[in-house]
Formats: C-alpha cells, sequence, structure tokens
C-alpha cells in the first residue's frame, strides 16, 4: 500500500537549472563561474541541444541543459556550457559527454565547457575524461565533473547554504538514501521543506524550491496526503501564508482525479459543438491550475491552434506533464509535426 512510486530527479534538476544557472556555476564549478560576463544573461539553447541530442543518436536526457552565454575574455565572445546531470551509473557515459561537444563545437565553432554533476550511488564511479588513440593520432577531452556523494561528508556545510543548489543536493541524496523506505523518506521530505521555509529564501524562490522536491522526493498518495496536512499545520500555527503550490497540489489531485471527468467532460462538449475556443481554453485551464503562470508565448500558440484533435492531445498531457519546459517542448513538436 506505501510502495513508493519512481523518484523523479530529471525534472526537477532540468527546472533549477533553468531558474538557477549563475548559482548552480558558483556552487558546483568556482572555476568557471567567474570567466562568465553575468552582466549579459545566459541563453538557454533547448532546441539546439535537441538537434544535438538526435545527431548524436544518444536517446532522451531530460536533464541535459545547453547555455549560451558571454566571458569576460575579450578574445572569446562567448562559449557554450553543457551540463550533465546523471543519476545513474552508464558505462558509455563519458564516451557521451565528448559526443555533444563536439557536435555542439561543430554546430557552432565555438569552445564548449562540458561539465558533469553525478548523481549515482557508486561512490567509485567518476569518469571525468574520454580519449583513444590509434595510428599516431591521439585525441582526448577531460571534463570537471561533480560527485554528489562527495556532499554527505558536508551536510553541514549544506544546511548552512544558502545556494539554491545544496538544497537540490539534500533532496537529490535525500532520495536516493530513503529508496524503498516511504516512511523515512517522508520524514527527509519534511525535514528539507521545513529548513526551505525556515532559510529566510524569498516567497518566489520557496516555491520554485519547494516545487522541485515535491517533485524528486515521490511518496505513496497516503504519506504525500499526510505531508501535506504536516505542512499545513505547520504554517498556520506560525501564521505564514500557505504556500501556493500546496493549493496547486490540490487543485492537481482534483486533474488527476476529477479532470478527466470535469474539465475533460467539457472540452468534449466544445469539441461536440465544433467550438475550438472551448478546447484552447480547457488546456490553459490546466496550466494554470498546475503551473500558475503560463508564458505568453504559450498562449498564443495554443490560441492559433485550429485542429481539435491536436488541443485534445494537448490537453490531456497539460493534466499529466511534470513542468511547463516539458510541455513547451511537446507545443513546439506539435507545431512542427502540424
Amino acid at each position: 500500500m506505501n510502495e513508493l512510486p519512481a523518484a523523479n530527479y530529471d525534472t526537477p534538476w532540468k527546472e533549477a537549472l533553468q531558474q538557477y544557472f549563475e548559482p548552480f556555476l558558483s556552487f558546483f564549478f568556482p572555476k568557471v563561474h567567474p570567466l562568465i560576463d553575468w552582466n549579459q544573461p545566459p541563453e538557454s539553447l533547448d532546441k539546439e541541444l535537441e538537434q544535438i541530442l538526435r545527431q548524436a543518436d544518444s536517446g532522451e536526457r531530460i536533464a541535459d541543459k545547453l547555455f549560451k552565454v558571454w566571458l569576460l575574455d575579450g578574445k572569446i565572445t562567448w562559449v557554450l556550457i553543457h551540463v550533465e546531470v546523471q543519476s545513474q551509473y552508464k558505462s558509455d557515459f563519458a564516451k557521451r559527454i565528448y559526443q555533444y561537444s563536439y557536435r555542439a563545437f561543430d554546430l557552432y565553432e565555438q569552445p564548449v565547457i562540458s561539465l558533469a554533476v553525478l548523481g549515482d550511488d557508486r561512490a567509485t564511479w567518476r569518469p571525468s575524461n574520454y580519449s583513444y588513440k590509434l595510428g599516431g593520432c591521439k585525441l582526448k577531452l577531460k571534463f570537471p565533473i561533480v560527485k554528489l556523494l562527495d556532499y554527505q561528508a558536508k551536510w553541514q556545510d549544506l544546511e548552512e547554504s544558502t545556494n539554491p543548489f545544496a538544497m537540490m543536493t539534500m533532496a537529490h541524496l535525500t532520495t536516493m538514501m530513503t529508496r524503498g523506505k516511504p516512511q523515512m523518506r517522508q520524514q527527509g521530505k519534511w525535514d528539507l521543506v521545513r529548513r526551505l521555509l525556515e532559510k529566510g529564501y524569498d516567497q518566489e524562490d520557496i516555491r520554485k524550491l519547494f516545487r522541485a522536491i515535491d517533485w524528486m522526493m515521490t511518496l505513496p498518495e497516503e504519506l504525500q496526503q499526510s505531508f501535506e496536512e504536516q505542512l499545513s499545520r505547520y504554517q498556520q500555527e506560525r501564521k505564514m501564508p500557505l504556500l501556493s503550490n500546496m493549493e496547486v497540489r490540490a487543485m492537481q489531485r482534483g486533474v488527476e482525479k476529477g479532470l478527466e471527468q470535469g474539465i475533460e467532460q467539457g472540452i468534449e462538449q466544445g469539441i461536440e459543438q465544433g467550438t475550438v475556443q472551448n478546447a484552447r481554453e480547457s488546456v490553459l485551464e490546466v496550466l494554470t491550475v498546475r503551473f500558475e503562470v503560463v508564458p505568453p508565448e504559450v498562449i498564443e500558440a495554443i490560441n492559433q491552434i485550429k485542429d481539435i484533435s491536436v488541443l485534445k492531445q494537448l490537453h490531456r498531457q497539460a493534466i499529466a506533464i511534470s513542468s511547463m519546459v516539458e510541455f513547451q517542448q511537446l507545443l513546439s513538436q506539435s507545431q512542427a509535426d502540424s
């Protein structure tokens, strides 16, 4: 009854990288961070990364991110940062880093910095280079890595840090160490969320980091409900404003259990009436309930769709998708296919 659902590492890491790229480099790769001119906002290159992934034929890697940044060094105007978050052992990991690196270089003809965050549970697995030599030809790529397991010995430092990735690291390690132990994971999740609320983050950061922790540290439905009740009591006792994400989760249960009967019925009625606008509004309603803010470009793209069957498919995807970023990728794919 209390069997743990599979943990979700990839989506929270990808969202955190998207939201907190500068703190990510500052926390994990302090030698790279000062090279970058942070007065010029980095550009996330998701579509370009998709092209590289297809060329490398390595399959889906949800947590990979590619950024365009500008350096302080005037000789190099920009560079691509390639980030790997790998939650389990892969024998061809170093080769894959090399493939991504040279394909990114080939695509842009600019230097590429490849960085790897290793989130697996094998302490001795630390791939940091790929090389081969043949017939007098020698090739080697060396790339910096971070091993999350190493931070177990630095737990007090993680607790004292205000960097968002200290919280992400604690969530990742706690999730990994409570595999198959639902009650322990519930307690670990509560400890982290309470720390998040008491750490002094602003409300927006609390919402973002809470969602990442909640995504990653999956619990059986009964324990998740108990966790949410505990959080509500905690906030009421301290007269703290309720995390809006808690309300979203309550509505999300309605999405998962009731929208199929509620909003889904509405979209079916819209289809029967031939009302495309009803179908569009139903998709946007689900996205608003689940993610609070729907980017203007997503609203515009949905309002341009005239095919009812496409809107119905997007509606179902909106109910189940883990993040707005993933939905945008599906939306782009549906536009390309149409």
